[in-house]
């Protein structure tokens, strides 16, 4: 009696039968040992680099550096280029909350810039304010020029609200530079820094900025893993899904403009600081494209990204200061380079939502449960 399943001699097995045989020991595990559970492979250099950026101890060793560096270095020249390169990373930062996290492209970010700076300079050189006393009104100023900007222009999209701030961005600059009250075209001078306390007066703006820069880049992360965080995400993804899943898509978005017209009104605080002296031409359009290239360089949505970003667009031109007139042609050609082989950005931001921390305890294994 012939069985059912035996094959004929003379039937050869088809290409799929003989491919799974071929394979069939190296994908199929040896009786008992479990099947699933592949040995874990070696760390490659990919998941080590990105370990070491997702440790909470690397910001913490980078702040230290960061405030350390007059002890190490205090030169005038280094200080000057170290709190320029600050400012811009609070820049970038706040601009990333925009862009990066919520999705909304702004192309005016430069007059929350001129704002802040505006606001602390007036206040300091006609009314004799001291500098840290004018960052609560700044913010004041900063939150009502969002509100006024934001709120009518937050329902356009994509290409019609980049018009929109754009046009924003030179209103204000051009408003600088016609009310004699700001200057007018000579701008405002002789802005106080933030005191002496015994030190020189740069070193002391560079602490100030290191100190706030650093406070602004940990309430960014934060920020941005937060339930708030999240719901910009997803606005950012799909802004229809997001609103038929209940998120109030128009708060949303304005929450994250107001947020980055704060981060802007600080650093214009530190800006003018810095500068002493502040004019129209300090804010206009090359600031907004050089700041969102920052954001887009390191990778949107990406806090550690934004900041290496910063510091490569702020410090780059610096440099390649011994290429004379040749310096921002190769430091063009360098980031169409970058954004050829890197278009998603240096360091950009990991997909899906962060790991939670599993409760400790005791684990059952399979062994064990069987």
């Amino acid at each position: 009696m012939n069985d059912e399943t035996t094959l004929n001699p003379a039937e050869e097995p088809s290409a799929y039968v003989r491919a799974v045989e071929e394979r069939a020991p190296a994908n199929v595990a040896l009786a008992g040992k479990g099947v699933g559970s592949p040995k874990p492979s070696r760390a490659t250099l990919s998941s080590v680099v990105s370990g070491a950026l997702g440790s909470k101890w690397l910001g913490l060793v980078l702040a230290v550096l960061t405030v350390a560096l007059p002890f190490v270095n205090s030169t005038t020249y280094l200080i000057q280029i170290a709190t320029g390169a600050l400012i811009f990373v609070m820049l970038a930062v706040g601009l990333n909350i925009v862009v990066g996290f919520c999705g909304l492209l702004d192309l005016g970010y430069a007059a929350f810039f001129a704002i802040g700076a505006y606001t602390s300079g007036v206040l300091a050189t006609k009314f004799g304010w001291p500098m840290i006393a004018t960052i609560p009104v700044v913010v004041v100023v900063a939150v009502l020029g969002g509100i006024f900007i934001g709120g009518p222009t937050l329902r356009l999209r994509s290409d019609y609200l980049a018009i929109v701030t754009l046009g924003f961005g030179e209103i204000i600059r051009i408003t600088a530079n016609n009310i004699d009250f700001t200057g007018g075209p000579n701008g405002l001078y002789g802005i106080p820094g933030f005191g002496d306390f015994g030190l020189r007066s740069d070193i002391v703006v560079y602490w100030v900025s290191a100190v706030v820069v650093c406070a602004a880049v940990l309430f960014s992360s934060r920020l941005g893993r937060g339930r708030l965080g999240r719901a910009w995400r997803f606005v950012r993804e799909d802004e229809d899904a997001a609103e038929a899943m209940g998120i109030h898509t128009y708060k949303v978005k304005f929450a994250a403009y107001i947020a980055g017209a704060v981060f802007g009104g600080i650093a214009g605080v530190l800006f003018a600081a810095q500068q002493t002296a502040i004019s129209p031409p300090s804010f206009n359009f090359l600031w907004s494209a050089l700041i969102l290239m920052a954001v887009v360089l390191g990778g949107m949505g990406s806090t550690p990204g934004v900041v290496l970003g910063a510091l490569i667009i702020s410090l780059l031109p610096e440099l390649l200061r011994g290429a004379e007139n040749w310096r921002y042609l190769i430091f063009g050609l360098l980031l169409i380079v970058v954004m050829i082989f890197r278009p998603q950005g240096l360091l950009p931001a990991r997909t899906g939502e962060p790991k939670r921390c599993e409760r400790r305890g005791p684990t059952t294994t399979q062994e064990g449960a069987s």
